[in-house]
């Protein structure tokens, strides 16, 4: 690494953010594969293991949709709709693989669209059940497996276990690091804003783990180091729901009077909040945390017999959330057409309600030029609160 070394901390992040594709693009000049991937589901420590560069696939609110459309239906998810569009348009023609996922219908319909119609060297799609029990575990086993023998074939070399677990190790220090920078949130003000931790988090999924976990380390020691705090606001707020792939967004919320403190999306907290097991056989405690450590709604929870318990089965985790970071008002996000959050909204409502929080739901259109009429909304939201 040279000169992409003279940014650090906040402003390296800053830079992959606003240029995503900028460092996979000089390191694939340098010889490395890039592979794209959907959602939070294809195990990134595999592709590691074999020096591949895992690139997590967004989409681009501030590009309007125009190419995806001759594809795909209006009433699929628009941010899958997004991701194809761009991709049709040339924006991810550097990626020597890709890695579709079953994991939600608009991500698995996709991903089988983008391997006919986007050629790539390498392509792979990951079924991933719907259930966490015991024969689902086994059965996503044999999926990594076979994703695995896939980068192999392709890479022409074989992993090892050893090699593997050093891969984990590497993607646990990121974890670990990411929930530190969450820690920094727990003050009041939060020494870090949202829109901020976003653009750590997105430049995390453009990078090696490596550098990854440098910028880590210099966004923690920065921020900790600060004389000026973001504003102190009255809202301390909750994001739940639909991913966050845009700081206009959250610069739009916390511009309305609210601190976002923590996010529960796949951008968020969920990627990173457990570590993966080192097991004696390191696909074991892939499929594990693969399966049954995220906590998105499009795998089935074992439920108790009343209603009550059912709900604290599928969102007891976010009482935690809710009394560490001393939030006190959730934002339920629902990008248009997103079944399986749009679905949960009831239950997850009644959940935070239960808990004592004012809750606010907008669905969405992914899209910055429907951000601004939003604003009202969170700024009333805000006045409720404070």
């Amino acid at each position: 690494m040279t000169g992409e070394k003279k940014n650090k901390g906040l402003a390296r992040a800053a830079e992959i953010y606003q240029s995503r594709d900028k460092r996979a693009r000089e390191l694939k000049a340098d010889g490395k594969k890039v592979f794209g991937y959907f959602c939070c589901y294809p195990p990134v420590e595999l592709m590691t293991a074999l020096d591949i560069l895992p690139f997590r696939i967004m989409g681009d609110m501030d590009e309007p949709i125009t190419v995806a459309d001759a594809y795909l239906p209006t009433i699929m998810c628009i941010f899958y709709r997004s991701c194809f569009d761009i991709a049709k348009k040339g924006r991810y023609d550097f990626f020597d693989g890709f890695i579709g996922a079953h994991a939600c219908d608009g991500a698995e319909r996709v991903s089988h669209i983008w391997r006919y119609y986007i050629k790539s060297p390498c392509s792979f799609f990951l079924d991933i059940p719907h259930t966490s029990h015991s024969a689902a575990i086994d059965f996503f086993k044999v999926q990594l497996n076979y994703f695995k023998e896939t980068l192999e074939e392709f890479m022409g070399k074989k992993t090892s276990p050893e090699r593997l677990k050093e891969a984990v190790s590497l993607h646990n220090r990121q974890r670990a690091l990411v929930r530190d920078l969450y820690d920094l949130r727990k003050s009041d003000p939060p020494l870090i804003t949202g829109s901020e931790t976003l653009q750590v988090l997105i430049s995390l999924m453009c990078v090696p783990v490596e550098e990854g976990n440098t910028i880590l380390e210099e966004v923690i020691e920065e921020v900790k180091e600060r004389k000026e705090l973001p504003e102190k606001k009255a809202c301390r707020l909750l994001i739940w729901g639909s991913l966050i792939d845009n700081t206009a967004f959250t610069d739009l919320i916390e511009s309305s009077g609210l601190n976002v403190v923590i996010e529960d999306t796949a951008i968020g907290t969920r990627p990173f909040w457990h570590d993966v097991e080192l097991t004696e056989d390191p696909m074991d405690g892939l499929a594990l945390h693969y399966l049954k450590e995220f906590r998105c709604p499009r795998t089935f929870r074992e439920t108790g017999p009343s209603y009550r318990e059912d709900l604290e089965s599928r969102f007891g985790y976010l009482k935690e959330f809710v009394k560490d970071w001393n939030v006190n008002g959730a934002y339920l996000n629902i990008i248009r057409n997103c079944d399986i959050h749009g679905y949960e909204v009831p239950a997850v409502r009644d959940y935070l309600e239960g808990l004592g929080l004012p809750v606010l739901v907008i669905e969405q259109d992914y899209s910055t030029a429907a951000l601004e009429p939003l604003r009202t909304r969170f700024q009333a939201f805000a006045e409720s609160i404070g």
